[in-house]
C-alpha cells in the first residue's frame, strides 16, 4: 500500500532526525540476509557490545497483502509482527507481541487520506495504554498531534503537537513535546539539486530546566556507493560516519565519536556490515 497524504505524525521532523542519528553505531555488528525460493526472507544478526555478544534471527514472509515478521534472540525472546495492508481502504493494521512478556503486545491501526492521516495503538494488557495521533496538511505543510492515555491510572502519559514544512530544497519542523516541557526546532537543507550535500540543525530546549541542546550536521555523497556524515553538538561531542556499498545491496558502515572537551577519554568506534544477496 503506497502511503498517501501528509504521512503520520511521527514523520514530522523525521528527515532531520534520521540524518543526525541514523546508521551511527558504536558496536561491532554483522547482518546477513537471504531470500528463499518460497519468498521467505531470513536475516541473521550478530552484535558485540563491549565484551558481550548477542545473536538473533528474524524471518519475513509476505503473502498477498499480509506481512509476517518473526524474530528470535539469544535471550529466548520471540517477537512477532503481523502487518495487513488494505485491511480496509487506505488502512493498515499492525499487531505486535513479544514473548514471554504477553503484556507487551500492541494493536495499531493506521489510516491514510489525501489530506490527513490517523493512527491508534492499544496495548493488549487488561488496562492498556491507548495512543492516538493525527496529521492534516496539504502542499507540503502539515499540522499534527499525538496523545497517550493510561486506562489504569486515568492519566495522560504524553501529549505532543507539531508543524512540519516540506519543500524540494528543505524540510523544517517545530515540535512541542513532553507535555509541553520540550521545544524542538529542526531544519534540513539540500545544498544542491541532486541532494548530494545536505546540512541539518536541531535545537532542543527543556523549559523546566532551561537546558538547550544544539546539534548541527551534514551529509555528503562522494559517489553512488559512498556517503559521509558528521554531527557536532554544543557539549562538544563530535561524531562521523562513512558508509560504502561494497557490492550491490551490501553496506559497510564505519562510525566514531569523541568528546572534543575531554580528549583524554577514549573515543567510541563502531563497525557494521550488512550483507544481502
Amino acid at each position: 500500500m503506497a502511503m498517501k497524504g501528509p504521512g503520520l505524525f511521527s514523520d514530522i521532523g523525521k528527515k532531520a532526525k534520521d540524518l543526525l542519528t541514523r546508521d551511527y553505531t558504536y558496536d561491532q555488528k554483522l547482518t546477513v540476509s537471504t531470500l528463499s525460493a518460497s519468498g521467505v526472507g531470513l536475516t541473521s544478526t550478530a552484535v558485540k557490545k563491549g565484551g558481550l555478544y548477542s545473536f538473533d534471527v528474524s524471518s519475513v514472509y509476505k503473502y498477498k497483502n499480509t506481512l509476517v515478521d518473526v524474530k528470535v534472540d539469544t535471550e529466548s525472546n520471540i517477537s512477532t509482527t503481523l502487518t495487513v495492508l488494505e485491511v480496509l481502504p487506505s488502512t493498515k493494521l499492525v499487531t505486535s507481541v513479544k514473548l514471554p512478556d504477553y503484556n507487551s503486545g500492541k494493536v495499531e491501526v493506521q489510516y491514510f487520506h489525501e489530506n490527513a492521516s490517523f493512527a491508534t495503538a492499544v496495548g493488549m494488557k487488561p488496562s492498556p495504554v491507548v495512543e492516538v495521533s493525527g496529521a492534516v496538511g496539504a502542499q507540503g505543510i502539515v499540522f499534527g498531534a499525538e496523545a497517550g492515555y493510561d486506562t489504569a491510572t486515568g492519566k495522560l502519559t504524553k501529549y505532543t503537537a507539531g508543524i512540519g514544512v516540506t519543500k524540494p530544497e528543505y524540510h523544517a519542523a517545530f515540535i512541542l513535546a513532553d507535555k509541553g516541557d520540550t521545544i524542538k526546532v529542526s531544519g534540513l537543507y539540500h545544498l544542491d539539486e541532486k541532494q548530494k550535500a545536505s546540512a541539518v540543525a536541531e535545537l532542543t530546549r527543556r523549559l523546566s530546566t532551561n537546558e538547550n541542546t544544539l546539534t548541527v550536521g551534514g551529509l555528503y555523497t562522494v559517489d553512488p556507493q559512498t556517503t559521509m556524515k558528521a554531527r557536532l553538538n554544543n557539549t562538544g561531542t563530535l561524531a562521523a560516519l562513512l558508509q560504502h556499498e561494497v557490492k550491490p545491496k551490501s553496506i559497510l558502515t564505519i562510525s566514531g565519536e569523541f568528546d572534543t572537551k575531554a580528549l583524554d577519554r577514549p573515543p567510541k568506534f563502531g563497525l557494521a556490515l550488512a550483507l544481502k544477496p
